[in-house]
């Protein structure tokens, strides 16, 4: 009913920047809120930013000054622009949308995962 997907992982050295991007596509009459999440090997998924459809963000205390989020509602889409990136950013990052409304219900929604590595 609804996909979700990612794009723009990759490798980047320290102090460069990436740019994210998720879609989401299907049966969609409304979404409130799109975030993103990272999980790193050994350790616990966190939430890295979010922002709901009326502009309210919320970011992880270690991301804030470095990543931005943004949201094109239109297009059910949001960026996550990555720069001064650090090591520990490495995970992957997924992409989140809760409480999906479809004309078949409600639903959170996944994306598979794009890998981020931060490595010289």
């Amino acid at each position: 009913q609804v996909r979700i997907v990612e794009s723009g992982g990759g490798l980047v050295q320290p102090g460069g920047s990436l740019r994210l991007s998720c879609v989401a596509s299907g049966s969609i009459l409304r979404i409130d809120v799109m975030g993103w999440y990272r999980q790193a090997p050994g350790k616990q998924r966190e939430l890295v930013a979010d922002i709901t459809s009326g502009g309210r963000i919320s970011y992880a205390d270690s991301v804030k000054g470095r990543f931005t989020i943004s949201r094109d509602n239109a297009k059910n889409t949001v960026y996550l622009q990555m720069s001064s990136l650090k090591p520990e950013d490495t995970a992957v990052y997924s992409c989140y949308a809760p409480r999906v409304i479809t004309a078949f219900g409600t639903s959170d929604y996944w994306g598979q995962g794009t890998q981020v590595t931060v490595s010289s």
